[in-house]
């Protein structure tokens, strides 16, 4: 009976350390896929949410994992209220931090958008007390020019709308002068044969 007891009681014990955990853990939120067309530039947003308030200790970590899943590359480093760009690697010269650390935001922009960029970056916060938590993945995709998407079809298709109506309207003001002033001439003749 009386492990009994105690098994119930580790249960709990862990079920509550468990939550007590989850509630602690940093959350990481990015996009999940990114599309830039070659050449430009593109913005990778992450922010994040934490139990603990910002503290000088908070560490960003940006890390590229190519298409061919050849080894993982740093790209980017945020460590005591500093950002420190990579001295060599394909993103050298080439990434700019764009975060605001009071509005828990941790993005970076990545300059002049090559093939070779394709891939997954993964954007890591460690927020002291805070170690624990979820790591955001954006997968970007360089494309060669912009496809066309359903929301350029929902454009022209909102456009070509507006357009129709506005040669409707117009059609039907000048029918309506035209048939006011035949009306008017009409009206004209009449009283003249009076």
């Amino acid at each position: 009976m009386r492990g009994r007891t105690w098994l119930g009681a580790a249960l709990v014990l862990g079920a509550q350390l468990r939550a007590l955990w989850l509630a602690a853990a940093v959350e990481v939120h990015t996009a999940k896929e990114v599309v830039a067309v070659n050449g430009t530039n593109q913005r990778l947003k992450c922010t994040f949410s934490s139990s603990s308030p910002v503290s000088q200790q908070l560490s960003v970590s940006w890390n590229f994992q190519p298409e061919d899943l050849s080894s993982h590359e740093p790209v980017f480093r945020y460590y005591l209220r500093e950002p420190y760009k990579p001295s060599s690697g394909r993103f050298k010269e080439r990434v700019t931090w764009d975060g605001n650390i009071e509005r828990n935001d941790v993005s970076i922009i990545i300059w002049n958008l090559q093939p070779s960029d394709n891939g997954t970056f993964t954007c890591q916060v460690i927020n002291w007390p805070d170690v624990y938590g979820t790591i955001g993945e954006v997968r970007l995709r360089v494309v060669q020019k912009v496809s066309f998407s359903e929301i350029h079809f929902l454009a022209v298709a909102i456009g070509s709308a507006s357009a129709l109506m506005i040669i409707v309207v117009t059609a039907v003001i000048v029918c309506r002068q035209h048939r006011r002033r035949a009306r008017d001439k009409r009206t004209e003749v009449a009283d003249t044969e009076l």
